[in-house]
């Protein structure tokens, strides 16, 4: 149990050390994890949403900050507002680019696990629930930056900005 526990240990150690930067993800020619496209790679290192998981919120009129943004002037934007959508976006940034570098440890980490045989009943369960775990993050993350950037308009601003993006 130690040699599997200094194992994940050094996987993570490892993982951590050569992750790969959002700045460096345009050098990738070809996905170091197989079971990762270099689509879905990029997109994970650059915290971009592979599944849509904002859709729900989108369509029942809960839009996205990172779309209100681009009509601040159209929808008549209070600098207070602005200020908040800036701080919405930047968190929502920053949380997306953490979880896609999260979601590609775990995956190098189950590469490991099997390529090297070592892997147990327990740590199958772990590292699977802890994708679904960490896929949940994500899109919690961006749900919940629909809402609070509907909270911030008023039915006014949210009317007009239905209108535009039609």
């Amino acid at each position: 149990m130690n040699k599997f526990l200094l194992l994940i240990f050094l996987i993570i150690a490892f993982c951590t050390v050569n992750a790969q930067s959002p700045a460096d993800s345009n050098a990738v020619k070809q996905s170091p994890i197989k079971t990762l496209s270099n689509k879905q790679y990029i997109a994970l290192l650059n915290g971009e949403d592979l599944f849509n998981m904002g859709k729900v919120a989108e369509l029942n009129h809960y839009p996205s900050p990172l779309k209100v943004i681009k009509f601040k002037k159209e929808l008549g934007l209070s600098p207070i507002q602005v200020n908040k959508l800036n701080v919405i976006n930047k968190e929502l940034k920053r949380k997306t680019l953490e979880m896609g570098l999260i979601v590609i440890k775990n995956e190098r980490t189950l590469d490991s696990l099997f390529r090297y045989h070592k892997l147990t009943n327990g740590s199958l369960i772990f590292y699977s629930n802890r994708y679904g775990l960490y896929q949940g993050e994500f899109r919690n993350v961006i749900l919940q930056s629909c809402y609070v950037t509907w909270e911030l308009l008023s039915q006014q601003q949210l009317n007009n900005f239905e209108k535009l993006v039609k």
